[in-house]
């Protein structure tokens, strides 16, 4: 799960023209961008991270500095969820690996696209993916994963006043399905919270599809048989 930020985009011209394409609202031009980017050469798995990550990154820090409203915000990232979409349609997915991930948002946390890009990096990767999306009530969640238990769960956190929803959260999927379901958890607000991830005794990764594949298959591996 993403924690530090990734390196810089490869694509600055082409993460300057998608910036400016969302704040439009131009949806088409968006996707026009990333196809002809695709046709030069560019990876699927690039285009995830140096064009689409690196612009909501982009769009959060205009956000708050005031350049942009929440309005402007939301549109954008609309537009990035069209083009996951778009890109994953394009992909040619791993073989399957025989393991199972469940990706959520902790209830409160409103922000699905870090979730929704690591979905997308995990089944690309070849892992079976249940997406959960925003805000999942706790209650909700463990009910499913009681249900259908995956190999590992990820949890995505990236506002840090939803720390004491990922504590309870973590706490209660352990307290009805056990210790032996690895958990990883995620996302920007961990930059701001240092030892969390030691203090909950769960997993994270470094930004990047191959770190995160690693952390999961690091998990799968250290799980209790």
């Amino acid at each position: 799960m993403e924690q530090s930020q990734p390196a810089e985009s490869r694509f600055p011209r082409l993460l300057a023209s998608y910036v400016a394409a969302q704040l439009e609202g131009n949806l088409r031009g968006a996707l026009r961008l990333l196809d002809e980017a695709l046709e030069q050469g560019a990876s699927v798995i690039e285009l995830q991270c140096q064009v689409i990550q690196a612009a909501q990154r982009e769009l959060g820090e205009l956000w708050l500095h005031g350049r942009i409203g929440i309005a402007h915000e939301h549109r954008a990232t609309a537009i990035s969820q069209v083009a996951l979409a778009h890109l994953f349609s394009r992909a040619e997915p791993a073989p399957a690996r025989g393991v199972s991930v469940a990706v959520a948002c902790i209830e409160g946390e409103l922000h699905e696209m870090p979730a929704r890009l690591l979905s997308d990096f995990l089944e690309l990767a070849g892992f079976s993916v249940l997406h959960l999306g925003a805000n999942l009530p706790t209650d909700s969640l463990v009910s499913l994963l009681e249900q259908e238990p995956p190999d590992v769960l990820a949890l995505s956190m990236t506002m840090a006043f939803n720390v004491s929803v990922l504590r309870r959260t973590v706490a209660e999927v352990r307290a009805r399905l056990g210790s032996g379901l690895p958990i990883l958890v995620g996302g920007s607000a961990l930059d701001e919270l240092p030892g969390l991830v030691a203090e909950l005794g769960v997993g994270s990764s470094g930004p990047t599809p191959a770190e995160l594949e690693s952390a999961v298959l690091r998990a799968v591996a250290q799980r209790p048989h």
